[in-house]
């Protein structure tokens, strides 16, 4: 029982460690200039969004974690860890450095390394795979809106 609960709170510390970004680099006068899709979210609506889906993603590598040993789990939660460094550097391209190309190729990679993730988690634990089912959802999302804002802002993006 106290192993399960460390490895949950284990989970939680790399998601909300990851979440930091997030929080240090944030929509400021740049990005509210920015020429935006009619289809954008209002901004309050993003870390709402956040906030659920990194719950769900610390509960499903909790859950990966406490399954039964396999190759599957291991190279899962590998990838999960990897995935969470291309999460962590979205925002501090496209918001900290204002490189929409650059946070482009990072959001896309972060999406196929979620999709193998999702594979591979789906192995090891089918509720883990499919708590993370949204934010796939989310974060193909997301890379639309971020192609569609350097298409729509292209001198906006710093070289």
């Amino acid at each position: 029982m106290l192993e399960s609960v460390a490895a949950l709170m284990g989970s939680v510390v790399l998601v909300a460690l990851t979440a930091l970004t997030g929080g240090l680099f944030r929509p400021d006068n740049w990005y509210r200039a920015l020429r935006k899709p009619d289809w954008t979210p209002p901004n309050r609506v993003f870390p709402i969004a956040w906030a659920v889906l990194y719950l769900l993603m610390a509960i499903a590598a909790w859950r990966v974690y406490l399954a039964e040993p396999s190759a599957a789990r291991d190279a899962g939660l590998v990838l999960y860890l990897i995935h969470l460094i291309f999460n962590a550097a979205w925002s501090w391209l496209f918001f900290g450095r204002r490189r929409m190309v650059a946070a482009l190729v990072d959001i896309l990679l972060l999406w196929m390394l979620l999709s193998l993730v999702i594979l591979l988690f789906f192995q090891a634990s089918v509720p883990a795979a499919i708590l993370l089912v949204p934010y796939w959802f989310w974060v193909a999302f997301a890379a639309l809106l971020n192609a569609r804002l350097w298409k729509l802002n292209p001198a906006a993006s710093s070289t």
